[in-house]
């Protein structure tokens, strides 16, 4: 294996030109991230004996804390496995960007990292076994747009319900003003509040997103009130349901779930995407009434890994064998 040289940066003027496709490893998302309170970038590069860039990844450092319940504690996450060039040797990159990685995350203490979103099921299994991390089999959905389109693909039962309740007011509009990032915060976080593992950014990451082109904030509204929220973000030629939230149990009578998803998918459509991904559709359980809910949008079913790595060395030897093959 030809050794590269690698190098993690943490300063956005330290970056050198680097060419991506992915929104999440871009100097673009580098930048909203450094410029949010508690989250650091580090991007891993690695470079030939020429000096020439081969491959990039950009990890993410939280830190997380609260005073009641009192806790702190910080941990690293990675959206895909990176960006390479055209004639290198990927699976090798990858083993010495992520070696590199982890090593990092050891040293800043993080309780745990997460790597998500691998392209290919088993892209890097053999590099990622050997580094300590282990696979949590994980669902996603994943839903073609240039077949039929989306309201073609639903059942003639939502499509009625959808038309009902636009007739009835409830609204789904994008996000431009920076006021209202506050209420789809609220949300947000709100739905979420006890979802502990759930990494969720900061307000200002959100506000930052609205100046991207890669990225898009919805909220759904009912004669002035806020009652569903989602985030996608685009890369090549696809659409990402990032996070959802909604107050399903409040306003269940406006089906707030069902409208904002509704409103992201038919948006991507018409902006000429490809696909429409649902990526956190949580543990392939024989039954799961959120899947079942995502599925009736018209989306096919893929399994893939979702691989972790706790700096406890005991309970991730726990975790590696539960979750051994």
């Amino acid at each position: 294996m030809q050794p590269y040289s690698v190098e993690i940066v943490h300063d956005s003027n330290a970056l050198p030109d680097l060419r991506y496709e992915n929104f999440f490893h871009s100097k673009e998302f580098f930048l909203i991230v450094e410029r949010s309170s508690g989250i650091s970038p580090y991007m891993a590069i690695a470079t030939d004996s020429d000096g020439n860039v081969v491959g990039h990844i950009l990890a993410i450092i939280r830190r997380r804390g609260s005073l009641f319940p009192p806790y702190i504690f910080s941990h690293a996450r990675i959206f895909g496995e990176g960006e390479y060039a055209e004639n290198a040797d990927k699976e090798a990159v990858f083993a010495q960007l992520m070696a590199a990685l982890t090593k990092k995350f050891r040293r800043k203490l993080c309780l745990y990292a997460e790597l998500s979103d691998v392209s290919r099921k088993m892209f890097g299994y053999r590099t990622l076994k050997e580094n300590g991390y282990f696979a949590v089999p994980w669902q996603e959905i994943h839903q073609s747009l240039t077949e039929k389109a989306p309201f073609d693909m639903l059942s003639a039962a939502d499509q009625h319900r959808i038309e009902q309740l636009e007739e009835a007011g409830v609204t789904s509009d994008e996000i431009h003003a920076t006021e209202d990032v506050h209420q789809f915060y609220k949300i947000l976080s709100q739905f979420y509040r006890l979802k502990i593992r759930r990494y969720i950014p900061y307000e200002a990451s959100f506000a930052e997103l609205l100046q991207s082109k890669h990225a898009r904030l919805f909220i759904t509204r009912h004669r002035g009130r806020d009652i569903g929220v989602c985030a996608c973000y685009y890369t090549m030629n696809n659409a990402y349901l990032w996070f959802v939230a909604a107050k399903r149990k409040t306003y269940s009578r406006w089906h707030p779930q069902l409208m904002t998803i509704w409103a992201a998918i038919n948006d991507a459509h018409k902006r000429g995407c490809q696909n429409f991904n649902f990526l956190d559709c949580g543990l392939p359980f024989a039954k799961s009434a959120y899947r079942d809910f995502i599925l009736r949008f018209g989306g096919t079913p893929v399994s893939k890994f979702r691989w972790f790595r706790i700096s406890l060395p005991f309970a991730n030897k726990i975790m590696q064998w539960f979750f051994r093959e």
